[in-house]
């Protein structure tokens, strides 16, 4: 392997240094578009409706559920 020149070197770490900042600016939007949760709402409204609707019912139930085991008891 042949060594490198000092401006070889500089130039490499140059060039590392630009493709680096370019990945970090991309990761940076992905993680922007991946954390916005009103934007994933908007996109995914129907079955958010549907879960909390799934939810509400599996929540009441359990509290009649409960509620019935005090009732019994009289």
């Amino acid at each position: 392997m042949p060594a490198r020149t000092p401006e070889q070197i500089r130039a490499s770490i140059e060039a590392n240094r630009v493709a680096l900042g370019t990945s970090l600016e991309k990761l940076h939007g992905e993680i922007e578009v991946l954390t916005d949760w009103r934007g994933q709402l908007r996109k995914h409204q129907k079955n958010a409706v549907i879960g909390a609707a799934v939810a509400g019912f599996v929540v009441a139930g359990g509290i009649a559920a409960f509620g019935g085991l005090f009732r019994r008891k009289r």
